[in-house]
Formats: structure tokens, sequence, C-alpha cells
């Protein structure tokens, strides 16, 4: 049996065909006419675009929200915690809702789900009430971006495949770029209330549309057999202590904490009993034996690695900027524009490539530009000029665009038709997971590493130092020359100097940071040999 077919006892043996997504899905896309095509593409890019773009938004209005509610930091936190931790849950178990309720049935009351949890969240009274809102905007969420993208890998006919995916990860780009800055402007102007108030219309229109236009997968059917309770059971404390952890446990002291400790053994049990169950059971909630698909493991692998450079990158990047190079927060979000733009203007042109160009052969170039990328950010110093940040991000974002639409594609086309809803969200998970442990690495890493660092300088500052001392009394110097005394003029120079200090072992620590995402992107070399073969159209055996 080929390595790509799907290992389900209940189902016939023989080879699988590993294209069969991409040849099954033109007799599914006959139900359409052109422009319902087009409309069912937009409905879902508005949902879409609704689910990335809560991610961001909130957290430009965390201190207003802090400031209305009466919460402290580590409070006010799960109004963003809680929303990642629903969605991560339910994100696997996209394709088993899909098909136990049917796709048009399911993506409309998810719709209709995060947009009342948005308004909810926009009346809510109290902290408890916002994070409880929050974690139910998170479940409505999973399923506007797995479901979305499975669903437009079969309302297309296979020729526009590759095109149809770029306009949709243009979205999926261009709402984190923007959302910093839309949700700047809309606390600075009217209130964090209407972060959430603007998802109403737009929601109500996705929905409406997606119901009229959308029809149910043929290639779904409802799952025999009862609901697997035990299955999402685990599923749901494994992955919520998890990222729990990754989330909190920076700000705990990770396993110097008993919470900490205890939610890790926790993840890690119902994690390993939730494989174990899901690969003996007849009808589990998420079908784990995709995975034996190796191309699909593959970029299912790199996605994780995307998800860590993408988001650990945006993570650190603007508190680089803020605190070495003096940036305000308008500034730092702005710096990161260039970069989404470069990414959605090479979308377009990747998937007008793909048409010919097999996507496994976009991932080693994107993995080098994507190092060097980060490798030169993580050469900035104090004295770097705005061109020397800028290129780099811009670099970041053809990186993120040459990667983004290949591996999706190569992820799902190899898969079965009735695989692709559960494969894409295992896919999905794959690259939110990743940014959390990059988010949760490098925030661990940044704030020990600094401590070392400047500690490691310290010992440098001593009178024994010549150059301690030249730095040293040149600073006394200054002062004096402003008019300070003498003791004065000494006491203030050792503080800039200890600053200095400071600085300098931030700079050191981010560099190091950047420099551990360029080595990750690395990984994108040889997993060149493990993604299908062949282009998007062309009927090649992926072995």
């Amino acid at each position: 049996m080929s390595a790509s077919a799907t290992l389900n006892r209940n189902q016939p043996s023989g080879p699988a065909r590993p294209t069969a997504a991409v040849d099954s899905v033109d007799s599914d896309a006959m139900q359409y006419t052109s422009i319902t095509r087009w409309i069912v593409l937009i409905a879902v890019m508005l949902g879409t675009l609704l689910e990335v773009l809560d991610t961001s938004i909130v957290n430009v209005a965390i201190p207003d929200m802090m400031g209305n509610l009466g919460a402290t930091i580590n409070e006010i936190g799960w109004v963003s915690t809680g929303y990642i931790v629903a969605n991560v849950i339910v994100l696997p178990l996209t394709g088993w809702l899909s098909s136990f309720f049917g796709r048009r049935l399911y993506l409309t009351a998810s719709i209709i789900l995060f947009t009342l949890a948005s308004f909810l969240c926009g009346n809510a009274h109290s902290l408890g009430e916002l994070i409880g809102f929050r974690i139910f905007q998170g479940m409505g969420g999973a399923a506007l971006l797995s479901s979305a993208q499975a669903t437009l890998m079969e309302v297309f006919p296979r020729k526009q495949i590759a095109m149809v995916q770029a306009i949709f990860s243009v979205g999926v780009v261009f709402a984190p770029t923007v959302g910093p800055t839309l949700g700047g402007y809309i606390t600075d102007n009217l209130s964090w209330r209407w972060i959430f108030f603007v998802n109403i219309p737009i929601g109500i229109l996705a929905a409406f549309l997606v119901w009229t236009f959308l029809k149910d997968s043929k290639f779904q059917s409802k799952p025999k057999g009862g609901i697997d309770f035990i299955g999402i059971g685990l599923l749901a404390i494994g992955l919520g202590s998890m990222q729990t952890v990754l989330e909190k446990g920076n700000e705990e002291g990770w396993f110097h904490s008993n919470l900490i400790i205890g939610l890790s053994v926790c993840a890690a049990i119902a994690l390993y009993s939730f494989v174990v169950w899901e690969l003996y059971t007849d009808n589990p909630a998420v079908n784990l034996r995709v995975l034996s698909n190796r191309g699909f493991t593959a970029a299912t692998t790199m996605a994780a690695v995307l998800g860590f450079g993408l988001y650990g990158g945006v993570f650190i990047l603007p508190i680089f900027l803020q605190e070495v190079r003096g940036f305000t927060p308008t500034q730092a979000g702005m710096a990161l524009f260039p970069g989404g733009v470069a990414t959605i203007l090479i979308l377009p042109i990747i998937g007008r490539m793909l048409k010919k160009v097999q996507p496994r052969y976009f991932v080693p170039f994107s993995s080098i530009i994507g190092f060097f990328a980060f490798w030169g950010l993580g050469r900035l110093t104090t004295n770097s000029s705005t061109d020397q940040i800028y290129f780099p991000l811009v670099l970041r974002g053809i990186s993120v665009g040459m990667m983004f639409l290949p591996l999706s594609l190569s992820a799902l086309t190899g898969l079965q038709p009735k695989d692709i809803p559960g494969g894409t969200g295992i896919y999905n998970l794959s690259r939110q997971l990743g940014g959390s442990l990059g988010i949760a690495f490098l925030a661990t890493f940044v704030d020990h590493q600094s401590t070392i660092i400047r500690a490691n300088l310290s010992t440098f500052v001593n009178s024994g130092n010549p150059a301690f001392q030249q730095r040293f009394l040149y600073q006394v110097q200054y002062f004096m020359s402003k008019g300070y005394p003498y003791q004065i003029a000494q006491s203030m120079a050792y503080k800039a100097t200890q600053g200095a200090v400071a600085l300098q072992a931030s700079v050191i620590t981010f560099n190091e940071g950047f420099q551990i995402i360029a080595f990750a992107f690395l990984i994108g070399i040889p997993m060149f040999f493990l993604l299908r073969k062949g282009t998007v159209h062309a009927r090649v055996d992926a072995h």
C-alpha cells in the first residue's frame, strides 16, 4: 500500500491516489456556477478575516480593558489566552464536526457563534464575562480558518486551486498586518468595545452568504457510530493544559510553579491517551491516520516551524524596536507593515507560478530567504539605519509568502477528498502550536538570557578595567560640563554606564533570539525531500 493511503480499517485496501483531492474536486465544483464560487470565496474570506484579525486586534486595547474592568495585567491576559486555548482545542475537531453537522450548517453556525460572542464581548461588564465570551468566540473561530480552506479546495476546479488559495492566503496575512493599527485607531477614537462590535455586520453578511450559496460536501458523510466523547475529552484536557502551559509558563516561572508542573503532567498523559485511543477506536473524532501520508506530515511539521518564526518573530521584534531603538508603539507597528505588504504582493505571483512549478520547490528557497532575513535582524545594533531594519523585514515577508501557500497545497493536495477537512484542522493546529511554542520559548529566552548576559557584562564594570575607567571619566566630565558637582556627576556617570550595559545586554539577547529563528527556518531544506512531488494539477505519483 502506498504511504499516502489512509490507514482506516473500514476502508478497502489498495494503493491510494496521492492526487485524489485535485482529481476529484472538479466533480464537486460542478455544483457551483462561476459567480457562486466567487461569492463563496468572499464569504469564507470574510469569516477568516474575522478569526485572524481577532488574534491581534485585541492586544492594543489591553490597557483600556484593564482600566475599565479593574483587572491586573495577569488577569487581563486571559482575554487572549482563553480565545487561543478554545481555538486550539476545536481546530483538530473541525473535520469531524463538519462531517457530523454538514459543512454548510457547521460553518454558518460557527460564524453566528463568533458574531454573537463578539456582541457579548463588547457588552461585557466584568472580566469574567469577557473571558467567558472570548472562549466562545475562539470556539466559533476555529472553523473560520480550517473549514474555509477545506471548502475552497472542493468548490473551485483544480485549475484554479493555486490562485484561489493564494487569494485566501492574502486575507490570512492581511488581517494580522493591519490588526494592531486598526485596533489602536478604534480604541483611541471610539472605545475598546468597538473592536468587537465591528465584527457584527461582517459576521452577519458572511453567515448569510455561506448559508445561501454553500452546499454540503459530497465527499463527507455523517460519521457512523456514536460521538467520540472520550477522544474529544482527552483532546480538550490535553491541548487545553498544554496551551495554558505555553501561555502562562514564563509568567509562572515554568517548573518552579506547581501549577505548571501539574498542567504539564496532565497534558502529557491526556495527549498520549488521546493518540492511543484515536488510533484504535472505530469512530475517531480526529483521524490521526492521515499522518501516515509522508508529504502531509512533512508539510505539517514545516507549518509548525513557520508558526514558530512567524509568531515568535512578531512577538519579540516590537519589543526590540521599542526597548532598544526607542520606537513608539505606533512606529513599531508600522515597521511591520512593509513586510506584510511584501507578503501580500508576492502571494498572487506564487499562485500563478504554482500552475507549472511543484510546490515543494518553494520550501527550501523560502527557508533560505527566511534564514537570511532573521540573520539580518540578528545583527542589528543601536546604531543600525532604518534601511538595515526594513530590508530584513521585507525579506521576511517574501519568505512567508513563498512558504505559506506552497506548504498548504503540499499538505492538502495529497489527501483523499474525505480527509481534507480533518487534514486542514491538523495542519492549522500545527502552525498555531508552533506559534505558541515560539512565543513561549522566546519570551523565556529573552527574560533569562538578558539577565545572564547583563551579569557577565557587569564584571567588566570595575576600576581595574582601563576601558571602563576611560568611559567612566568621560561620562563624569560630560555631566560636570552640564554644571553638576563632581559627586553627583560621578553618581550619574555610574548610572549611565549601568544603563549602557543593560542596553547592550538587550541587543545581544535579541540578536541571539533572531538567530535562533533563523536556524529554525533551515529545517525547510531537508523537508524538500519528504514533500509530495508534482504540480498541483498534474497526476504525478507522490512516491
